[in-house]
C-alpha cells in the first residue's frame, strides 16, 4: 500500500476529506521525524514504537575486492510492533 492508497482507505473509514489526511499525514511524519533526529522515541502503545539506535563503528568486508574496510558508526531508527498489531497480524 503507499500513500495514495493509504489516504483512500482513510477516507473511507472516516468522514475526512482526502486533503485533511494528507495535511495529518504530512504533519505526523514531521513530527516523527524531528523527535527522532532530537534522539527521542515515538509511542503509540499497542500499535508501534520508534526509536534511535546507536550502531558502533565496525569492520566491514568489500563484497567486490574482499578487502576489509572500516563501516563508521550511525544511528539508525528501530521499529517494535505493538502487542496488539502482533496479534491481529498473526490471527
Amino acid at each position: 500500500m503507499n500513500k495514495t492508497e493509504l489516504v483512500s482507505a482513510i477516507q473511507k473509514k472516516s468522514d475526512l476529506t482526502k486533503k485533511d489526511i494528507e495535511k495529518f499525514l504530512k504533519s505526523f511524519e514531521e513530527v516523527v521525524s524531528e523527535e527522532l533526529a532530537k534522539g527521542g522515541k515515538v509511542q503509540l502503545v499497542g500499535f508501534m514504537t520508534l526509536e534511535v539506535a546507536e550502531r558502533k563503528q565496525r569492520e566491514g568486508r568489500n563484497p567486490r575486492t574482499n578487502e576489509t574496510m572500516i563501516i563508521p558508526a550511525s544511528k539508525a531508527v528501530r521499529f517494535k510492533v505493538g502487542k496488539a498489531l502482533k496479534d491481529s497480524v498473526n490471527k
